[in-house]
């Protein structure tokens, strides 16, 4: 990038790094190392001669070595330890979901070294102390945190968490350009009740059994007031949290500090996304939308919650209005108000009156589809082919363009197959799905299948979240974020492309939805930083140059205090 007029921004990168340190102990400091790729005058000066090979290599190069690396493992797990931006699709499903979770399950088994910042809730008096090891105040933008009760679909995986809080940050690097050093991974230990990690002698998170209730509210109350002393600047990210405490502590924390729940918060954003794009393509509008979320845990509530939003920005509706084009269904059937110890909170918004359903109990998702009429169908149930051929064609009957996401992950728990979909509503079905799906084709014609995937919105939110650096995230700002993703939709274009962008396209995808949050931030008050352009293009060059790029950057030498 050509010098801009914001080079001087403290996230910029700078025309150069000082170090205060020179031979081996350089080699062995991250934030200095280059590998093969000193130049001549830096070997010199810092004292490399004969610490590294002889040639010369580029970034470039550098990178086609450790591709050559990564393609030479045996299998995903042992990939899962590489991370390259210019492989990023191809290598998306081995550095997250789903070998992720493989690693995650067998972390204290690959445990090396450590990496993040581990609190336990028998040392909740140490939290000011063990943040005090990371960084200084200014230098912490993004916190991602988690008590691993529930990750991506493998339940309880206690300390391992540290790992998921590690990937969503290198995923917010790569796709949002966030600085890596400007980040901390969290986990908060609080036992687990996984029996096969108790019973094992490698486990490495506290061997005890999950602690709950008010003990574990005061543990999480802490981390989130010490982390805010020590780093008034960041943003925190909660993830994979248990579903009866994730919409808690989201409620609880949203109206205080600039905080997101991803597994609510993204999944919503990303789903409306699509959604949006859908309506536009089938000309429905969203303030006349009916829509049945099957699965109504914290994703599937998530959903139900960004879209509520977005349709009572869009028409000037209250809220609970706008809740009522929304019908919920889980393991008790839809969702009624009579359930009431059967709902958790996050549910309870979304219950219907038993008058609307007088003879029915335990209403079942064909009997909702009949009554409701639906325009979208969304699944986060986990039950493979829960959505029946019965269950589209009778949907199709009463829209032109029935728009059906079966979302759940991984691909054999998703609620039906796209092609089956495709078949059943005679090619008319607009579809995006929650992992990889191979395009369909109807009648000659093949068509590709969008992938509600959460890496495309995130981490713009957070980058624009941080550059902002609003007080709180607001429903509207994540309104605006899943319009600016939508609008980059293929489909909008050409009707067999997909409902959302690649995430090849992420970074200026994390561009265009910073730029969307950041405006929302500064129309609203919200926005605390100062000089935040107001003219479209300097915004975006705001933005850009703020953003990370893996690029060596010449090193100065200083002396060591």
């Amino acid at each position: 990038m050509a010098k801009s007029n914001y080079s001087y921004l403290p996230r910029a990168a700078p025309a150069s790094i000082k170090c205060p340190y020179e031979g081996s102990i350089l080699l062995q400091t991250a934030r200095y190392n280059k590998g093969s790729a000193f130049p001549d005058d830096e070997r010199k000066i810092f004292k490399l001669y004969g610490l590294v090979p002889p040639r010369i290599q580029t970034l470039d190069e550098q990178v086609e070595r450790a591709y050559q690396q990564y393609k030479s493992r045996p299998d995903d797990l042992a990939k899962n330890l590489q991370l390259l931006q210019t492989y990023l699709k191809e290598m998306f499903s081995v550095i997250y979901t789903p070998t992720e979770a493989d690693a995650i399950q067998n972390y204290s088994r690959i445990f090396r070294d450590p990496d993040g910042c581990f609190l336990n809730i028998r040392d909740q008096d140490k939290i000011e102390e063990c943040l005090s090891n990371f960084s200084t105040p200014d230098d912490i933008d993004y916190i991602v945190v988690s008590d691993g009760e529930q990750i991506l679909g493998i339940g309880d995986q206690g300390v391992g968490a540290i790992l998921i809080s590690m990937a969503k940050l290198a995923i917010a690097t790569i796709c949002g350009g966030i600085h890596p050093s400007r980040q901390l991974p969290v986990v908060l230990d609080c036992g687990t009740n996984n029996s096969e990690l108790l019973n094992d002698e490698l486990y490495l998170g506290l061997p005890q059994p999950r602690v709950r209730g008010q003990e574990y509210f005061e543990f999480v109350d802490k981390f989130i007031r010490a982390a805010r002393r020590r780093f008034p600047k960041a943003y925190i990210h909660f993830e994979d949290f248990g579903v009866h405490n994730a919409r808690r502590l989201l409620d609880k924390y949203c109206s205080e500090i600039a905080c997101f729940n991803d597994d609510i918060q993204g999944t919503g954003c990303v789903t409306l996304a699509a959604i949006l794009t859908a309506l536009h393509v089938s000309k429905v509008k969203l303030s006349d939308v009916r829509v049945i979320c099957f699965g109504a845990g914290s994703a599937g509530t998530g959903i139900a919650e960004q879209v509520s939003d977005a349709i009572a920005t869009e028409s000037q509706k209250p809220k609970s209005e706008a809740m009522k084009q929304i019908w919920c269904i889980d393991k008790q059937g839809l969702l009624l108000k009579s359930q009431e110890d059967k709902l958790n909170p996050a549910q309870v918004p979304f219950a219907k009156d038993i008058g609307e359903w007088p003879d029915v109990e335990n209403v079942d998702l064909l009997s909702v589809v009949k009554k409701v009429k639906p325009h979208i169908l969304i699944g986060t149930s986990t039950k493979p082919g829960a959505f029946t051929e019965e269950v589209v064609r009778e949907m199709a009957k009463h829209v032109e363009h029935p728009v059906i996401f079966p979302l759940s992950n991984p691909t054999r728990l998703a609620e039906a197959k796209p092609q089956d979909i495709t078949n059943w509503s005679d090619g008319r079905a607009l579809i995006a799905t929650g992992s990889p799906f191979p395009p369909v084709e109807y009648n000659g014609t093949q068509k590709e299948i969008a992938e509600c995937n959460n890496s495309t919105i995130f981490p713009g939110i957070g980058l624009g979240a941080i550059l902002s650096r609003t007080r709180l995230v607001s429903a509207k700002m994540l309104v605006v974020a899943s319009k600016a993703l939508a609008a980059e939709a293929p489909a909008l274009y050409d009707l067999i492309k997909p409902l959302l962008p690649d995430v090849e396209e992420v970074r200026e995808l994390s561009v265009r939805v910073a730029k969307a949050v950041i405006q929302s931030a500064v129309e609203d008050g919200l926005a605390q930083e100062e000089g935040i352009p107001s003219d479209e293009s300097e915004l975006e060059e705001w933005i850009r140059v703020q953003m990370w790029e893996p690029k060596y950057q010449p090193l100065e030498k200083i002396e060591k205090d």
